[in-house]
Formats: C-alpha cells, sequence, structure tokens
C-alpha cells in the first residue's frame, strides 16, 4: 500500500484543486452581469486568427530581436569558420558577416527580406545590445593586460609603442589635411576630424595580436614577449588619446576640453588610488572559485557598470571606463581567469557578433560607386600601413631587434581588427566620420587585419634559413616517434601508458611527445599557468614510469588540422589519440545539422549539401577523428580508454590478412613490455596465410610462451574480461561496428589502429 500512497496523493490533490478552479471560474461569471466587454474582430475561420495571431506575434519587437541575433550568431559563426579556414582570425570573418548581412550585399539584393528581418525602427535595441557587448569586452581586454609584464619589460616595449602611435597619428593629420573638404561633415571642425583620423590610424588590436601569437607559437619567445608588452602599451596609451579626443570633440576646442579632461584624469586618479586597493582587497580574500559568492561577484560587476556610467558622464565613452575597470581588477591570474570565464562567451559568442552586425549594417560599400573613392581608400590603406607597419618596424630597429623581428613586429602591430571598428563606430556615432569615409576605414581595419598572417609568412620566407643536410649516421639510426595528441590529463596519462608499452626498452632509439592544444579561450597572462596544470599528471606519470617525454602546448585555431600538421612534420610513427564523441552522435538532428562536440561543423553541411556525404551515413568514428585521419600521413591509434591500468594481457583479432599490420605492434609490445597476446582469427582465414603464421612463429622463437593464435567463432564477455586491451584495425573496427558485433559491449580498452607502409 505504501508505494502507492504518493500516486493517491497527487491524484487527490490535483483533482480537488482542479474542481476548486473549475467552480469558482464557473460561478464567478455570474460576476459580470451588467458588464459590456468588447469581443475580438473576426475576420474568418478560427484558423485563420491564429495565423494573424502569429504574424502579429512574428512583428513583436521581442521576436524581431531573437531572431535576429540568431541569424546574427549562425552567419558570423559560418564567416568565423571559413576564414579561420584560409588562415585568417575569425574576427575577420565575423566583421565580413555583418557587412554582407548589411545593405552592402544582403540588403542590396535582397530588400524586402531585409527590410523585415532588421527593420529601421529595430536598429535602437541593436544598437543598445551592441553597446553592452562592447562594455563587456572592453572589460576583457582591460583584464587581459599584464601590467607587470608592463613593469618589467617596459623599456623598450614603450619606445615602440609610442613611435608605434606617434607616426601613424602624425600621418593621419596630413591625410586629413588633404580629404577634409571633400570627406568631412559641414560641421565638423578640422581639429575634430584630423585628431580622429589620426587616432583611428593609431590603433592595434591588441586581443586579436595575442590570439595570433598564440597560433604561431611565438608568444613564449623573447620576440613574442616584447610584441605583447608593445601591443599592451598601446592600447593603453591609444585609449588614453582618445579619451582626450572624444572630450575635444565633444567640447569643440581644446580651451573647453579641459575641464573634461581635468575630470577625466581625477577619475582615474579615484579608481588607481582607491577602488583598485579596494578591490585587491577583496580579490585576495576570494582568490578561489569555492568562496567567490555571488555578491563578491556582484561588486566587481557594479564596478564595471558605475566605471562606465562615470566615463559616459563625463564626456570621455563608456568603452574607457570598461578598460579601465578591467585593468584595475586585481592581478591575481586565476582571479582575472574566472571573471574572464564569467564574462567572455557572453561577450564574445552572443553581443560582440551583434555589434558587427550593427556595424555592416551601417557600412554601405555602395557608397563608394566611383573610382576616385577607391583611390582614396587604396591611399588610406597605404598611409595607415606605412604609419603602422613602417613606425614599429623602424623604432624595433632602433632599439636594437633584428632586421627580421623588426619587421615582424612591425606587421603584428599593423593588426587593427575590432579595435579600430570600436574607434570608428564612437566617430561615426559623434558625426565626426560620414558614412563615406566611415566605409572607407572599415575596409582599411579589414585589409590591414587580413594582411597580418601573409605578412608574417612572407617575413619568414625571406629570412628562413637553409636546412642542414641530415647526417648519414642520424639517417640509418632512426628513432621510433610517437605523438600522443590529448584534451585531459586523465587520457593524457593513459595515452602515455600505451606509448610507454611500445617503447620501454628502446631507451634512446624511440622518443614520446605529449601534444596538448588548446583553443584561443586560454588568455596569455595565465597561458604558463593553464599549460602546468594540462602537463603535471602527465609528467609525474612519465616520472613514475620512467618514460621520457617531450611536452607541446599551443593554442590554435583549427585544433583537428593542427594536430595532423603537427604529425606530419614532425615525420611520426604513430599518432595515439583518444576518440571524442558527437554531443548529438546517432541522433536525426545531428545528421541534419551536422551538430558535433564544437556545436555546429558548416563544413559537415557544406559536405552535406554538396553531396560529399550521405545524410544518413553512419560511420565508427566522430567527425574530428576523420577529420584528422584524413588530413594525417603517419600512422593513428585511436583509443577508446576503460580505465587502463596495465597492458600485460593483449588480444588482438584479425577479420583477414590485410591486418597483418597489427603483428608489428604485438611484436613491439611483447619485446617492450613483456606482453601476452592473443592473436584470434576470428573468419578462420589466417590460419591458411602463410606471411602471418610465419611472422607469428618468428615472435615464438624471440619471446617463447607470450604469443597465442586461437580460432575463435564469437567471444563471450568472459574472454575479453580476461584482457587488458584490444587492438584492432580501422577495417575491422568498421566492419564489426556496422555488423553490430555483441561482444563489443564487452570490449576492454582499445586501440583502433590504421595501416601503414610496412
Amino acid at each position: 500500500m505504501k508505494k502507492f500512497r504518493n500516486s493517491f496523493f497527487y491524484l487527490g490533490i490535483i483533482g480537488f484543486f482542479s474542481v476548486l478552479i473549475f467552480g469558482v471560474i464557473h460561478y464567478g461569471k455570474g460576476l459580470q452581469a451588467g458588464r459590456q466587454f468588447k469581443m475580438p474582430a473576426s475576420n474568418g475561420s478560427q484558423w485563420q486568427e491564429f495565423l494573424n495571431s502569429m504574424q502579429a506575434n512574428l512583428g513583436h519587437p521581442l521576436a524581431i530581436l531573437l531572431i535576429q541575433i540568431v541569424t546574427i550568431i549562425l552567419v558570423a559563426r559560418m564567416f568565423g569558420w571559413a576564414f579561420k579556414k584560409i588562415g585568417q582570425p575569425a574576427v575577420i570573418g565575423e566583421i565580413i558577416a555583418g557587412i554582407v548581412l548589411g545593405p552592402s550585399l544582403f540588403g542590396l539584393y535582397f530588400p524586402d527580406f531585409s527590410a523585415t528581418l532588421f527593420p529601421t525602427e529595430s536598429f535602437g535595441n541593436l544598437k543598445i545590445l551592441s553597446q553592452f557587448g562592447l562594455i563587456m569586452f572592453m572589460f576583457v581586454v582591460g583584464m587581459e593586460l599584464d601590467l607587470k609584464v608592463l613593469r618589467t619589460k617596459a623599456k623598450d616595449a614603450v619606445v615602440i609603442s609610442h613611435a608605434s602611435i606617434i607616426i601613424p597619428f602624425a600621418l593621419g593629420l596630413v591625410l586629413a589635411y588633404f580629404i577634409y573638404e571633400t570627406f568631412a561633415p559641414a560641421n565638423v571642425r578640422f581639429t575634430s576630424f584630423g585628431l580622429f583620423m589620426g587616432i583611428a590610424l593609431s590603433i592595434t588590436a591588441f586581443p586579436v595580436l595575442a590570439r595570433i601569437l598564440q597560433e604561431r607559437g611565438i608568444n613564449k619567445t623573447r620576440l613574442g614577449s616584447v610584441v605583447i608588452t608593445c601591443a599592451a602599451a598601446d592600447d593603453i596609451t591609444a585609449w588614453c588619446i582618445l579619451a582626450i579626443v572624444i572630450a575635444i570633440v565633444k567640447a569643440g576646442t581644446f580651451v573647453s576640453a579641459l575641464y573634461t579632461i581635468v575630470a577625466a584624469i581625477a577619475y582615474v586618479l579615484l579608481m588607481i588610488k582607491v577602488v583598485r586597493p579596494f578591490l585587491k582587497r577583496v580579490g585576495d580574500l576570494h582568490a578561489v572559485r569555492e568562496n567567490l559568492s555571488k555578491s563578491v561577484v556582484a561588486i566587481f560587476f557594479l564596478t564595471l557598470l558605475l566605471s562606465s556610467f562615470a566615463t559616459e558622464v563625463i564626456g570621455i565613452h563608456a568603452l574607457f571606463g570598461a578598460f579601465m575597470a578591467g585593468a584595475i581588477m586585481p592581478e591575481n591570474t586565476k582571479f582575472r581567469s574566472i571573471f574572464i570565464e564569467k564574462v567572455e562567451d557572453v561577450a564574445l559568442v552572443l553581443l560582440l557578433p551583434i555589434f558587427f552586425v550593427y556595424t555592416g549594417l551601417r557600412t554601405e560599400i555602395g557608397l563608394l560607386n566611383d573610382p576616385y573613392l577607391w583611390k582614396v581608400t587604396g591611399v588610406i590603406i597605404l598611409v595607415a600601413v606605412a604609419g603602422k607597419f613602417l613606425g614599429s618596424a623602424i623604432a624595433a630597429r632602433f632599439v636594437g631587434q633584428n632586421w627580421k623581428d623588426s619587421l615582424i613586429i612591425g606587421a603584428l602591430m599593423n593588426t587593427r581588427g575590432l579595435m579600430e571598428l570600436v574607434v570608428l563606430n564612437i566617430g561615426y556615432d559623434l558625426g565626426v566620420l560620414t558614412p563615406q569615409i566611415f566605409a572607407m576605414m572599415v575596409i582599411m581595419a579589414l585589409a590591414t587585419t587580413m594582411m597580418t598572417g601573409p605578412a608574417l609568412d612572407l617575413i619568414n620566407f625571406i629570412f628562413r634559413k637553409k636546412p642542414e643536410p641530415v647526417p648519414y649516421e642520424v639517417k640509418e639510426n632512426r628513432k621510433f616517434k610517437i605523438l600522443l595528441s590529448f584534451d585531459t590529463p586523465q587520457s593524457g596519462k593513459a595515452l602515455l601508458l600505451l606509448a610507454n608499452s611500445l617503447v620501454k626498452k628502446l631507451g634512446k632509439n624511440a622518443s614520446v611527445t605529449a601534444m596538448h592544444l588548446t583553443p584561443h579561450q586560454v588568455h596569455h597572462f595565465n597561458e604558463e599557468d593553464y599549460e602546468q596544470e594540462s602537463f603535471t599528471p602527465v609528467v609525474e606519470e612519465a616520472q613514475k614510469l620512467n618514460q621520457p617525454v617531450t611536452t607541446l602546448f599551443k593554442a590554435a585555431t583549427d585544433i583537428d588540422t593542427e594536430i595532423a600538421e603537427v604529425a606530419n612534420k614532425g615525420e611520426y610513427d604513430l599518432l595515439l589519440m583518444n576518440m571524442s564523441e558527437s554531443i548529438f552522435e546517432g541522433t536525426l538532428l545531428g545528421k541534419l545539422l551536422g551538430f558535433t562536440t564544437r556545436i555546429i561543423n558548416p563544413e559537415k553541411i557544406l559536405n552535406t549539401v554538396t553531396g560529399k556525404e550521405k545524410l544518413f551515413e553512419t560511420s565508427p568514428f566522430d567527425e574530428r577523428t576523420r577529420l584528422i585521419m584524413a588530413r594525417s600521413n603517419t600512422p593513428i591509434g585511436i583509443f577508446i580508454n576503460k580505465d587502463l591500468k596495465r597492458v600485460n594481457n593483449i588480444c588482438v583479432p584479425l577479420l583477414d590478412a590485410n591486418d597483418s599490420y597489427l603483428i608489428t605492434y604485438v611484436q613491439k609490445l611483447i619485446h617492450n613490455n613483456g606482453a601476452q597476446v592473443t592473436v584470434l582469427d576470428i573468419n578462420g582465414e589466417i590460419k591458411n596465410d602463410a606471411n602471418i603464421k610465419e611472422r607469428i612463429r618468428s615472435i615464438e622463437q624471440m619471446a617463447p610462451n607470450h604469443i597465442n593464435l586461437l580460432q575463435l567463432a564469437t567471444i563471450d564477455s568472459q574472454f575479453m574480461q580476461l584482457h587488458d586491451l584490444m587492438i584492432v584495425s580501422m577495417d575491422s573496427w568498421t566492419k564489426l561496428t556496422e555488423d553490430d558485433s555483441p561482444w563489443l559491449a564487452h570490449i576492454p580498452s582499445t586501440l583502433i589502429v590504421s595501416r601503414f607502409e610496412e
């Protein structure tokens, strides 16, 4: 009876109160006597009324805003992915996505649809959201600044940084002198126009630059340290100058702007001398995630909002206040990392793309409808590159950098990216820039950012070192090299145990490299902490196993491609990696939309649309694994970890003679680890294969009682439980999964190995 108690109570309580509700409504209708009610007009059937209601709901401002955000995020991610594939920062693709959705393309060829999706009256909502996104983003930029680095390495960096500001600033003023009469708004003074052109040409995109350094693996070098310090000093200086320029533009004259500048100085002193020590005290008391309560988080977010409010009221723009609030955050890297995690995903994924599209909606490339206007655009780009690239390079050479490093510094400092758009939108809102000059400057921002990657490649090509000839002895005594790529420290330990079993007794004739690649969520100031956290368990495991290991850590925009490229360039003999799974694996939604652990994979959608991948095609490997296999020239071992503790007992099912290459790994495991190996002749084909039988016999002679050939048509769970590891070929694994073999449910940890040339 007790087991029905809850059911009876549930039915009783729902039934009683349902009757009560119905009764109140029924008798309540009697209270309506003498009242007149306005009935909604009926223009047809109930179905038609429903459709009319839905159409009205679609036109509601909230519904329009939500569908705008969905469209913006999808298009921005698609373009960001496409530009990453061609070696450009994702931010470039996201900016171009905004231009595509604006009047330059989408509005030009699909005006009705564009007017429906982005009606003029909705621009206000988009502007507010984009500004809030920028405030959050500038807060993150301020937190990313490592002020310790500025204090310890500022000597040369400040010279380079300030030269990279003053030279393009002066050239911008000169350029403004020649284009003022033609392109400046009628009611804007030359001082305002000239100063804004100067600061617009002086900006460096610190966040984009930091990620380019990470991606190219030079962030830990002496050169990377110099560049990141230059960019940080550039950011602080440029934003301070921008604040002064805004004050002058709003006030009209420099004398009138002095009041604003004095107020701004008082604000900065208050933030540094009063607010910063208070925040440091709070940060020291709550430096770990566990005791970071919502009240503490509220203190820091209130600081951000009040700081932004103060600078907006003073007259130097809310974004400067957000930047300042981030810069004075407690310098504890773990504390900053926690806050960046809280803010960045919402700011970068949700709100910042709205800013790109809002900028795109204001950018009318069609206004540049004359060859002369494109010539002016070309001159602007030329002046921007000459000022920033040459100014930085010459200053770097003067302070003692060699020519190669000087040119690399110049190319990186010439990266403008998102920060340039922020400045341009401020100028546009203040009425300093016309729509024409705004479009030209947006093109300049795109061009100078897109040229960074190719410029770095060209510089490295020009100054490349001639490869030294490989001695004959080195070629003959080639090492057996294993690269293991892990995503979590736990999987790294398991892969290392497997690699150690293959090379334990080879000594100097083998090498093991442990690689951990991370997307760009890791920031330069806490990268060392993150690297240490990722590799410490793996290095400790290597010490227990007495296995020398080389570690490789890198931030990458396209992890799958990077894994394949590292394996190919390093000429490894085996790439070990753990199998990952799609979050929608096996579902119709996953098949239709191509969802993976990276949320959405445009390449899968493209292949499905073009017919390269069938909609309902099944595969035993996830999207990521298949991509790496397609691009890698190295044999790949895909590891399914089921709590591997040792590699003593191994089973190797052979479905046909094509699996004979697995015997090579069997030989290594027996020789280096003394493993007991059972070779399974599943289909009875191996007993007649002279080549495989001879190879097994030769192993038996060298290591008696370590290998056994067994013919089994069916495999039960008891047999599988006797083994620590199963090694199977990729072709056989595919067949077994396609046939849905029942014994797969009982397999131990499994290594799926691709074919290689023996």
